[in-house]
């Protein structure tokens, strides 16, 4: 690995860790590592709800920098319900936990994406987008995605949602918080009616040219089908290229 490369140690829920952990952690300092420990606050767990789960997020971001000597600290608020970090609640949390602790402190964070409809489909771009908004108006200073379709199914994610996750970084940067929360209001409540019937979206093999890396047009058609959704909702970034 390079010396700039990321070593990570993982929290377990709900503001634990275990001896494994511990371990990997003595190592990683020892070696003069770049650590970044993860975790992943239960929205509607363990924690409870909305403003519990806040105060875990920040405790647990905190925590990482104390106890595992951390670089940076990558979050990812998840919906005990659906799996996801793109709900309504967990963008919550993931904003509110970023400014309060972006406010008071000059810790380095980031947060990871977790979509419930999977690549090639609007929904998918729709909700990264989301999830960008509030990370970049929020302070974070590092996108880490796209886990399409929770994750958890093989060859389901591409560099088409990393790209709407950067471009919509970009479009929002430097924008009022108030203005970006109008957008993401409207924007969630294009989606969040859709978790039971999610597009599952299509395999990376489906989707792009493997051999020369490149998304087919039906995945562009669907990417500038996306843009005009956000357009629409007021983002000027890709009128203005």
């Amino acid at each position: 690995m390079r010396p700039s490369d990321s070593h990570e140690v993982s929290q377990l829920n709900e503001l634990k860790i275990d001896v494994g952990a511990l371990v990997f952690t003595a190592h990683y300092v020892l070696a003069g590592n770049i650590i970044m420990c993860e975790q992943m606050p239960i929205y509607g767990g363990y924690a409870g709800g909305l403003e519990e789960t806040t105060i875990v997020d920040v405790a647990t971001t905190i925590n990482s920098f104390v106890m595992t000597q951390a670089t940076w600290h990558l979050d990812g608020p998840v919906h005990v319900r659906w799996g996801i970090t793109t709900a309504r609640e967990a963008l919550a949390v993931a904003g509110h936990a970023a400014m309060a602790i972006e406010a008071n402190t000059n810790l380095m964070l980031g947060n990871q994406y977790y979509t419930v409809a999977g690549p090639c489909t609007v929904m998918c771009l729709l909700e990264t987008a989301a999830q960008a908004m509030t990370d970049t108006a929020s302070g974070r200073e590092i996108l880490s995605g796209v886990a399409a379709s929770k994750g958890v199914t093989t060859n389901y994610t591409t560099g088409m949602e990393a790209r709407m996750m950067a471009e919509v970084a970009h479009a929002v940067a430097g924008m009022e918080t108030e203005k970006v929360n109008e957008m993401l209001d409207k924007l969630v409540a294009m989606y969040e009616k859709e978790y039971k019937t999610a597009p599952k979206g299509k395999s990376f093999e489906e989707c792009y040219d493997v051999a020369k890396l490149v998304p087919t047009q039906e995945y562009l058609d669907v990417y500038e089908e996306a843009v005009k959704v956000l357009s629409d909702l007021g983002l000027d970034y890709w009128t203005k290229k």
